[in-house]
């Protein structure tokens, strides 16, 4: 690395899709005799700062928080990992694999993103206070330690989501180079001549040429400075360089696949890459590394998806989309993939069901009932329902589209606790403050399925959902899939 790549421009430098790591690695390790070799490889974090209140394990797939850590002990300091002894993370996603072994969905949240970070464990065993409206990636920073606190993120993310997270993987810089070089590159695109002065903008002059414009294939550090690089690509913001980052991770899965799941492939690769990843004890050894690998290997390229979680701008930060991102969770928890299809394959009975309605009291609260879909009378009957625990109903008609999977309950200020109660009845219902003053429940085609209303013919494409078995996802959020076997050069954020 030349001088002009000083220690002040790394830490302003993202580690972003570092992360490709862990998840290739999940994806590759399809062999019986690598725990021989990279059992000694792992490092596992302490499971003693997760959540004592965390979301029940369901029947469903699997989930998998990948976390790309920023930091510079070992060789990651000659790779431009970040300054001090802070461990930091600008990246992670959710990878949920479906119960049906056939489908994958990889989530990226961006490291901007306002969320509410809940008590956390410190390095001296205290805990920390919740707190509400922080950047994501300032989970990962909590207690200040040079390993940074994977446990916080992973209680963050299940705060978010709702999802229980079954494993946790930390990749930092050493292990992404060591990867990329040992499959031999992985395709990229570039729309222009990117120098040295698009990588660190406080150069203070261009540089040298890092990647001329067109497709090539980019190893080790060139890797790293191409999954790094913000400025000299596309419209210079986080978000466009998720996008390409998801393509990057797209081409190394399938750069792997083409090369077939053979020990001389593979060792390399799942060696250089277990030396750098620190895993929860739950995945803390090659046997359990290879079981939960051996269950990916089928997947289709098609079928690995990576999307980000819906979200919008709030000043410099970001905004998670509601009720989008709900719907999203709610997919996933119950197996239905972006395009709205059951990946649940052969359930196990579930858990034993909520309250019985009997015992929901709605004494004097009043809603606001409309029919978000076209069978007939589902208004007039959740009215019904509602009046026969005590709820007072006013208005109730139609709603301006009818196109509604899953039933929405929507409250104004200081109406959260009846919201609540009001959501007993509707179970499955996506629950969110508004501005407006009052309760209206937007019912659905869940609350149909369940027995609702008259149903009407089902549409061959889109199923009528259960609370049990949500609806497609909007069309904005599944339009943002990208597959594995994509165009490097297709979808992606170039301003």
């Amino acid at each position: 690395m030349s001088g002009s790549r000083g220690k002040q421009a790394h830490h302003r430098v993202r580690t972003a899709t570092l992360v490709v790591v862990a998840f290739v690695v999940l994806l590759a390790a399809g062999a019986g005799w690598l725990w021989l070799r990279l059992n000694g490889n792992i490092s596992t974090f302490d499971a003693d700062g997760l959540s004592k209140n965390r979301p029940g394990a369901g029947a469903a797939g699997q989930n998998v928080l990948v976390i790309g850590s920023d930091s510079r002990s070992g060789g990651n300091k000659d790779l431009g990992g970040g300054e001090g002894d802070v461990g930091r993370s600008d990246t992670a996603f959710l990878l949920h694999v479906y119960r049906d072994r056939a489908h994958a969905v990889a989530v990226s949240i961006p490291r901007d993103t306002l969320v509410d970070i809940p008590p956390c464990r410190l390095p001296d065993g205290s805990w920390t206070s919740g707190r509400t409206r922080a950047m994501f990636n300032s989970a990962f920073s909590v207690g200040e330690s040079a390993k940074g606190n994977p446990a916080c993120t992973q209680n963050t993310v299940e705060k978010l989501t709702g999802l229980r997270v079954d494993h946790t993987v930390v990749v930092d810089f050493e292990g992404f180079s060591a990867m990329t070089s040992a499959v031999g590159g992985v395709p990229v695109c570039v729309p222009k001549d990117v120098y040295q002065g698009d990588l660190n903008p406080h150069r203070g002059s261009r540089g040298q040429l890092l990647f001329p414009k067109g497709r090539q294939s980019v190893s080790g550090q060139k890797a790293l400075d191409y999954v790094r690089v913000r400025h000299g690509i596309g419209d210079g913001s986080d978000i466009g360089r998720i996008q390409r980052q998801q393509a990057f991770v797209a081409g190394m899965v399938k750069k792997v696949r083409e090369q077939g799941f053979n020990p001389a492939t593979l060792l390399p690769l799942a060696d250089a890459a277990t030396k750098s990843l620190t895993v929860d004890p739950g995945l803390g050894s090659a046997d359990k590394l290879l079981s939960f690998a051996m269950s990916l290997k089928d997947v289709d390229l098609h079928n690995i998806k990576f999307i980000t979680v819906p979200w919008r701008y709030e000043g410099d930060r970001v905004d998670i989309v509601q009720p989008d991102a709900d719907a999203l969770w709610a997919s996933l928890k119950a197996d239905r993939t972006i395009d709205g299809k059951d990946a649940g394959g052969k359930r196990q009975p579930g858990p034993a069901a909520p309250a019985s309605p009997e015992q929901v009291s709605g004494e004097g609260v009043s809603v606001s009932v409309a029919n978000g879909t076209r069978v007939s009378g589902l208004a007039a009957r959740a009215a019904a329902e509602l009046e026969k625990h005590g709820f007072t109903v006013g208005d109730t008609g139609n709603a301006e589209v009818r196109d509604a999977g899953i039933t929405v309950i929507e409250f104004g200020p200081g109406r959260a606790a009846e919201a609540r109660t009001v959501a007993r009845l509707f179970p499955g219902a996506y629950v969110h403050g508004v501005a407006a003053n009052g309760i209206t429940v937007t019912v659905g085609r869940d609350f149909a399925a369940a027995g609702g209303g008259t149903s009407a013919a089902p549409e061959p494409s889109a199923p009528a959902p259960s609370a049990a078995n949500p609806g497609t996802l909007s069309a904005d959020v599944a339009a943002t899939a990208r597959s594995a076997d994509d165009d490097p050069c297709a979808n992606l954020s170039y301003g």
